[in-house]
């Protein structure tokens, strides 16, 4: 993992060195799935993705897209005044291959505390991704369906035959089980089929609650990288009892101040 790490930190600095910014003393912020660098002293940071499922690693194109999609959809979020950590201004709005990686590149804010867990039960982040999917719902651009349910996930059940120190054959089995009946859902087709009615947008993808990063200036959500097209429920992944309560659908208006049934009519909040 050390390796792993400095590799992407090298890229990292390579990267934004070619593209004109100043970098004296880089500094790693985050380290689990990507190799997150702040480039100091450019106010920027730049996320590197190291952990990557094979199909993804192997779809260069795909990934670069995905990529770009990010970066128009915090940029869009951004210009419309909505509070998210944004494309830094400082480089092309892009992702960068290099040595092998690739990278994008984004403004740096000061969080409040390094505790990226903690409050994720706390029903101020969850108006916080209410108000988030009300202006989502108006976002222009094209978006994957439900990306992250995508043949890394097939895939990953295949290799994982032969590995029971990493799952048995018993949990195999059920995950391979689940995934028969979950993976005819993965399409507009076939969720519309099993879901008539039932009302989709864009959305953040990973569990917006918990990818929030607090500053001074307030909550900014982070971390688009899955962001997708799919029911808003996609993204109460760690809500609890305490923060949302299932209740009637609507597609949320442009003009939402909170998440209640008479204004969004997806979720409900406590207070």
């Amino acid at each position: 993992m050390a390796a792993r790490r400095e590799r992407a930190v090298r890229a990292a600095v390579a990267a934004g060195r070619a593209l004109g910014l100043t970098v004296t003393e880089p500094a790693v912020l985050y380290d689990v799935f990507s190799v997150v660098v702040h480039l100091r002293p450019a106010p920027v940071v730049v996320r590197v993705p190291t952990v990557l499922p094979p199909t993804v690693a192997a779809d260069r194109a795909g990934q670069r897209a995905q990529q770009c999609r990010e970066l128009a959809v915090t940029a869009w979020l951004a210009g419309r005044g909505h509070p998210v950590v944004a494309p830094s201004p400082l480089v092309p709005r892009e992702p960068v291959r290099r040595d092998g990686y690739s990278m994008t590149f984004w403004q740096h804010v000061s969080p409040l505390t390094e505790d990226r867990v903690s409050g994720t039960d706390d029903p101020e982040r969850a108006r916080h991704v209410a108000r988030l999917h009300a202006a989502l719902a108006d976002y222009p651009g094209e978006l994957r369906f439900l990306l992250p349910l995508d043949a890394s996930i097939p895939d990953g059940l295949a290799r994982l035959a032969g590995r029971p120190e990493l799952m048995d054959a018993a949990a195999l089995h059920r995950a391979r089980t689940e995934w028969a009946q979950l993976g005819p859902l993965a399409t507009p087709v076939g969720f519309a089929a099993r879901f008539p009615g039932l009302a989709v947008q864009p959305v953040h993808g990973d569990a917006p609650a918990y990818n929030i990063i607090t500053t001074e200036a307030g909550p900014l959500s982070a971390d688009f990288e899955h962001v997708t097209l799919g029911p808003v429920e996609w993204d109460l992944a760690f809500a609890t009892p305490r923060t949302a309560r299932p209740t009637t659908r609507a597609r949320p208006s442009s003009g939402c101040a909170g998440w209640t049934p008479a204004c969004c009519g997806s979720w409900s909040v406590p207070g």
